[in-house]
């Protein structure tokens, strides 16, 4: 009788720390509720970033959310792609327009399985803000929509005056470091991560760029898979470690896409499995892709013929 017991429990047990792992998320993950019980909170600062930002008027937003533009305010304009990363001083005067302090706790989300917050929260990052402050909704306007009310009246805050800090080493790379450690040098510390959707990995759709195909070298992980397109909401940090499998943590990692939202996903998504070195590729596809004296491989193979040998 005790054997049984004994195994009961265990079985038990087990079954408990698999459900539990099974549904892990990172600690920068919120959900609605826990939203809702801190939109009162005075150092709070919502920032919405939506696809179409326009839905911010037309469809509403969280009550108190402070609009984010995703191409004007989180790239370079006057640089081109204009989806370089925008300098410290932007940035940091960007942030002051969404009332942003040292001390303010941040939530974002968005209407894109958090592929456009993450942008958002590579660049605090990058530029040295307190990361324990910065929360993301996971499930974005539809876990928020579910049961709360958005409303269409624009936000506006006193300008705050938060201080950044000098970019971190180590988070970008050029279009220079990535041709001659990929694909000149070939150098096996590096991992050169293509996180777009596969069509455009290998040629078959070309967009955001005059050519299509791939950077030689760069193996396919599409970072958008890494989530629950219906619910909008990450899938369990074993489902991302499984969609990951093939990077070894001890490689450095250089993610790119299209424009810098979906690699920074992946950034994200690498970070919170533990890999330690990931940067991102500044300008990505929409700067390789349009540099014409750049080599590009198509199919589904990281080198195809040219580069095989």
């Amino acid at each position: 009788m005790k054997n049984i017991f004994r195994i009961t429990l265990l079985l038990l047990l087990w079954m408990g720390a698999n459900i539990a792992s099974a549904s892990a998320k990172p600690d920068f993950l919120v959900d609605a509720d826990w939203l809702a019980g801190h939109l009162k909170d005075q150092k709070l600062v919502v920032l919405e970033v939506r696809y179409h930002p326009h839905r911010y008027f037309t469809v509403g937003h969280i009550p108190g959310a402070v609009q984010v533009q995703r191409f004007k305010d989180l790239g370079d304009n006057h640089a081109i792609p204009s989806m370089r990363f925008p300098s410290r001083e932007a940035f940091e005067q960007t942030l002051r327009t969404w009332g942003v302090n040292n001390d303010s706790t941040i939530v974002l989300y968005d209407d894109s399985v958090t592929a456009l917050t993450s942008r958002v929260y590579f660049l605090l990052d990058l530029y040295g803000f307190d990361m324990k402050r910065v929360k993301i909704l996971n499930g974005g306007t539809i876990e928020w929509s579910a049961f709360n009310s958005m409303t269409k009246e624009e936000t506006k805050r006193k300008p705050g005056n938060v201080k950044l800090k000098p970019a971190k080493p180590g988070m970008v790379v050029e279009w220079t470091d990535v041709y001659s450690d990929v694909v000149a040098r070939r150098d096996p510390a590096i991992v050169l991560l293509d996180s777009r959707p596969a069509d455009m990995y290998t040629g078959k759709v070309v967009q955001h760029s005059v050519r299509g195909g791939h950077i030689p070298g760069a193996i396919s992980i599409v970072s958008l898979d890494g989530a629950d397109g219906q619910s909008q909401t990450w899938k369990s940090l074993d489902d991302i470690a499984v969609l990951y499998k093939s990077l070894p943590k001890d490689k450095t990692i250089y993610a790119y896409c299209h424009d810098g939202f979906r690699s920074s996903l992946a950034w994200l998504q690498l970070k919170a499995l533990g890999y330690i070195d990931v940067r991102i590729y500044n300008g990505g596809w929409g700067d390789w892709g349009n540099n014409l004296t750049l080599p590009v491989s198509e199919g589904d193979q990281p080198y195809d013929d040219a580069f095989a040998l």
